[in-house]
């Protein structure tokens, strides 16, 4: 029997693992155009992965129907913020834009959800925050325009970030609203209605863009992505952050956001081929250190 030493020390080796796992979803995202269309691969991410957890969580999601047709309306903005936009929007921005701006500006969402967390939940917020805030977003749109400050006529704007900052925004709205509207669920029971409610939103455009003219055919490289993309950045992600979460608090696990960067650029540049710009670098440069000010919980006095 595993006991609370071990425990901490698996879940400490997953800190190293976690980022990958987020990071395939990147190059998924980047591996799918061409073999399967965006809402359709996130339709199909999100169906494999809500089907299993909702079997996992059956019991209870029986016991708790009656709350969940109480605030069923929740589930449905969740899994639009965190599915459908989280899902489908970031397949759509991979087509122009490459894999390390989609992580480095994913990377700068903790910013958002700190400021979000002041002004609508009423934390405090710091002169240090606000200071990482300034810096950190100074990185992301060092990324986005390449590094040409002084000469942003030259910059070719990509569509692609326009859809990767949406869907950061996106999901700074789903982490405030899992805060602002508490749940008597598990973890598995609560992802497996928000992958429900996700999975509703897609299925209109998912069936449009299946029987579309323009919708390569389907083969088994399709099959691939799709399943690759629930089971490793879809449920295994998930479940690890959790567990890990549950055993070494939230404060460690959060360093997992700080590499997948990394990862991403390492796993694009070995399996894609993308090369890594010195606006990439210098990005990272701003955005770490911005994010750590942003998040770090102050010394007890």
């Amino acid at each position: 029997m595993p006991t609370a030493n071990s425990d901490e020390r698996l879940a400490a080796a997953l800190l190293w693992v976690i980022p990958a796992l987020w990071a395939a979803n990147y190059i998924v995202a980047r591996s799918a155009p061409g073999v399967v269309e965006p809402y359709t691969l996130a339709f199909g991410r999100w169906s494999i992965a809500g089907a299993l957890l909702a079997f996992l969580a059956r019991s209870e999601l029986w016991r708790q129907r009656h709350h969940i047709r109480t605030v069923w309306y929740q589930y449905l903005v969740l899994g639009t913020l965190g599915m459908f936009i989280c899902g489908a929007w970031v397949y759509l921005g991979a087509r122009t834009t490459s894999t390390m701006n989609i992580a480095l500006i994913y990377a700068a969402s903790p910013v958002l959800i700190a400021i979000g967390a002041v002004i609508w939940l009423g934390e405090r917020f710091v002169l240090r925050q606000a200071v990482g805030v300034v810096v950190a977003l100074a990185g992301v749109m060092h990324v986005i325009v390449k590094g040409h400050w002084m000469a942003l006529e030259t910059v070719r704007w990509v569509a692609g970030d326009g859809w990767i900052l949406a869907a950061m925004v996106s999901w700074a709205a789903y982490a405030l609203l899992q805060k602002k509207w508490p749940s008597p669920l598990g973890a598995t029971a609560r992802l497996a209605l928000i992958c429900a409610g996700g999975v509703a939103m897609l299925l209109p455009f998912a069936v449009v863009e299946f029987f579309s003219p323009e919708t390569p055919v389907w083969t088994s490289r399709a099959s691939l992505l799709v399943i690759t993309a629930a089971m490793v950045p879809g449920i295994g992600a998930y479940w690890l952050y959790g567990w890990s979460q549950k055993v070494i608090g939230a404060s460690r696990v959060a360093v997992t956001l700080y590499l997948t960067p990394l990862y991403a650029a390492l796993a694009a540049w070995g399996t894609l081929g993308e090369p890594l710009g010195w606006h990439h670098l210098m990005g990272a440069a701003l955005i770490f250190p911005g994010v750590y000010l942003v998040t770090r919980t102050p010394a007890p006095r």
